[in-house]
């Protein structure tokens, strides 16, 4: 089985819910954005990762606006399930923006990156430009998507399309180009579910999209 939740932030914590304990040999469970757990370097960070390489599932990712880039970009890009991924550890996966995976027969879409509503505090310690998606990789994404006749199964970001802002309750405070992208995703491209994680809330927004955080969701 193939499941999604929210941002993680480095947080252990949410591997010991119930749901997650369910997981086993065999199934995917992806995170939408902000997974955070390659960040300093630490050796309590490194103690953590162990944790996580001993896991029976695949844990895939999207990144999202609070990521330390210097440190994934040292993982080599390689071919993974259709798409270009890093592959950190055999149950460890990057996947990256704009690409299509086929994961169990389902063709998922993922793009993470975004805008860090925190910017101003962040920008000269651990804010990284990267964070924010570029042309190069919005091009790219389009032309996977008309490989795929503009059809998916399931797509994974972790910014939600600015059109749903009203119904999050939330600001898109910076417009950046990837909201114009989703917006012609949503009117172009056929998809069943429409899944991110940066709102920090749980919430299902008819008919098909669905906000992440502490929700372990299957996606059929």
């Amino acid at each position: 089985m193939i499941y999604a939740t929210g941002d993680t932030h480095g947080d252990y914590s949410r591997f010991k819910d119930p749901q997650i304990k369910k997981l086993g040999r065999g199934d995917t469970l992806i995170v939408c954005g902000d997974f955070g757990f390659f960040w300093d370097g630490s050796k309590k960070e490194e103690q953590v990762l162990k944790k996580l390489r001993s896991k029976d599932f695949t844990i895939a990712f999207v990144d999202g606006c609070h990521e330390n880039f210097d440190i994934l970009e040292k993982f080599p890009e390689s071919t993974w399930n259709g798409g270009m991924a890093r592959v950190i550890a055999p149950n460890i996966v990057h996947l990256m923006r704009g690409q299509i995976y086929t994961i169990e027969n389902k063709k998922i879409f993922t793009f993470g990156g975004g805008h860090s509503q925190d910017i101003d505090f962040r920008r000269n310690q651990d804010w990284w430009e990267r964070e924010q998606p570029t042309h190069e990789e919005i091009k790219e994404a389009m032309l996977n998507l008309e490989k795929h006749n503009n059809t998916v199964d399931y797509i994974i970001t972790h910014e939600p399309p600015a059109s749903l802002k009203d119904c999050l309750g939330v600001d898109v405070f910076q417009r950046l180009e990837v909201h114009a992208f989703f917006e012609d995703i949503i009117k172009t491209c056929k998809y069943e579910k429409w899944f991110f994680g940066k709102c920090h809330i749980d919430k299902h927004i008819p008919i098909k999209f669905y906000a992440l955080f502490n929700n372990v969701t299957p996606l059929k």
